[in-house]
């Protein structure tokens, strides 16, 4: 098993830890209803009190915690005897899930200075870059973790293109194995030469994650500082030229209330007109990493549901129903590592951390949310059930007949006779875009070899989701224990994201410990 029933208290009132924004001490902290809204109320003895919307909805909030699932953690934590949190990270062994995708920022240094960046060399005086060599201690790190070894990784930064061994480490990623190969950028080299992307392509680059705040300029005047717009289309131009398919690139919106909450509805338009390159659209509501007045705070926080809300509002083919807390996809998680008799990535985040969905898009562009083909929530419920039933029974009696496990065709049988209803008439006679049927489809899942299908269907679905990260005034430490987005550092901890960036901040930590001077930097690259 890699999940369990989560320990989470659900419904509310709900009592939980959080930080002092100012001293970032541990703190007691609240969340209740307020006009209907979810709202963390904390008191600091030394600097008061501080109230934060935690979720603007309350129904979409209950909603999600419906889908709670804790993972088990990592075997062997780098810290064992961690009583309290989040002030042990490493992994430690009050963590309760694996590490789903890694960070490993390749340095702080960048090609912009954006106002709302919380790591750029210039804001903090020093250079963090550490060397090919530690960058592959790091990776081995993340491939050697149990009991699933870690098989997505996001090289970062700063911007992580002006590494000066880019392409050494995205091929000395893929040569180790990781199933996804991704880069987080702002898209300036790519924009700037059209073969940089083939050679991205050529070195195992499997995504690109393109910071793209709008389609109107003022929104990167604001929050980069410079225009940016042109830049933007001309790396998704490269991205899509790239062979033998285009380079897949995914959408990352910073969304701040007042400034681009209103696009979110033409940003997914766009990705959809733009499918055959983009992939899906990762909406990041803003984290507020410095001081900010409660004023500002009300007026800009963007949250979850105010997501689900707006794009509901600003499509015609989407609803708030349609979204799901990431930790919702772990009964398929449990399902395959029962059939397959290996443990596989289990996203056992917080049900508040993210919500997301899929779109189908037909050859006419045609847009039908993946909730209209399949009973979601009929399948994943089924899924969990026969799971546990087959774990203790079927894998370990049924399945196995001589010594060898069932068939991969029995097993693929026993999966259409259970999940059939849930299909509908899609199981196995309608067609889905582009010719696949969804019998083809499990068919595709349990064989070892190559999943074309599954590939290709991926091609013709767009992901819509978005990842809230944590700051000092929302800080819910049960999130941070159930992270699955987490950071490899130089001195061999894994660390989670929110605790990272924010809290204890174990980015300042980490990076003044590895870096040289700001100016000792330049002398040396002069």
């Amino acid at each position: 098993m890699i999940i369990q029933d989560s320990a989470l208290g659900k419904g509310l009132p709900k009592i939980t830890q959080s930080l002092c924004p100012e001293c970032k001490k541990v703190i007691r902290a609240k969340l209740k209803e307020e006009d209907g809204k979810v709202v963390m109320y904390k008191k600091c003895g030394e600097h008061g009190q501080f109230q934060s919307v935690y979720w603007s909805d309350v129904d979409i909030f209950m909603k999600a915690e419906k889908w709670a699932f804790d993972g088990i953690g990592v075997e062997d934590p780098a810290i064992k005897n961690a009583d309290s949190c989040p002030d042990n990270c490493g992994l430690c062994n009050l963590h309760l899930s694996h590490t789903c995708l890694a960070n490993l920022d390749l340095t702080n240094r960048c090609n912009l200075q954006c106002p709302i960046c919380f790591a750029n060399a210039n804001a903090s005086g020093y250079v963090y870059e550490p060397s090919y060599d530690q960058v592959v201690d790091m990776l081995k790190t993340l491939r050697e973790q149990k009991p699933v070894p870690t098989a997505a990784v996001q090289f970062s930064g700063g911007e992580p293109t002006v590494y000066p061994d880019f392409f050494k480490v995205i091929n000395a990623a893929s040569k180790m194995g990781f199933s996804q190969v991704q880069i987080a950028t702002n898209g300036i080299k790519l924009a700037g030469n059209p073969k940089y992307a083939q050679k991205c392509v050529d070195s195992g680059l499997h995504t690109v994650y393109l910071q793209f705040d709008g389609l109107k300029e003022d929104n990167y005047l604001q929050a980069r500082g410079k225009p940016l717009l042109d830049v933007k289309m001309k790396a998704i131009e490269n991205c899509r030229s790239t062979k033998p398919r285009p380079l897949a690139t995914v959408l990352v919106p910073t969304i701040v209330k007042t400034i681009n909450d209103d696009q979110v509805g033409d940003i997914l338009n766009f990705a959809i007109e733009n499918r055959d390159v983009i992939r899906g659209v990762n909406y990041q509501p803003v984290a507020f990493t410095g001081r900010i007045s409660q004023e500002e705070r009300e007026n800009q926080r963007y949250t979850l549901s105010d997501l689900a809300i707006d794009l509901e509002g600003q499509t015609d083919y989407l609803s708030r129903e349609d979204f799901y807390p990431v930790p919702f996809v772990t009964p398929v998680s449990q399902m395959v590592s029962v059939l397959k008799d290996d443990p596989k990535v289990a996203f056992t985040s917080h049900p508040h951390c993210g919500l997301a969905t899929y779109l189908v898009i037909d050859d006419d562009g045609d847009v039908t949310p993946i909730t209209e083909y399949v009973d979601v929530e009929g399948m994943m419920g089924r899924m969990l059930e026969k799971a546990g039933e087959w774990d203790t029974f079927f894998h370990k009696t049924a399945f196995k007949v001589g010594g060898r496990l069932k068939s991969e065709d029995s097993k693929r049988k026993s999966l259409v006779k259970n999940f059939n209803k849930y299909f509908g008439e899609f199981m196995t006679d309608k067609e889905l875009p582009g010719g696949l049927t969804m019998g083809q489809l499990m068919s595709d899942l349990m064989k070892k070899g190559d999943k074309k299908s599954v590939g290709d269907f991926s091609w013709r679905t767009m992901f819509v989701g978005g990842m809230h990260f944590q700051d000092d005034y929302n800080y819910d430490i049960e999130r941070v224990k159930r992270c699955v987005i987490h950071y490899a550092v130089p001195d061999g901890r894994v660390i989670p994201f929110c605790a990272y960036n924010g809290g204890p901040t174990y980015r300042k930590e980490i990076e003044e410990k590895y870096s040289i001077p700001l100016d000792e930097w330049r002398k040396r690259n002069e």
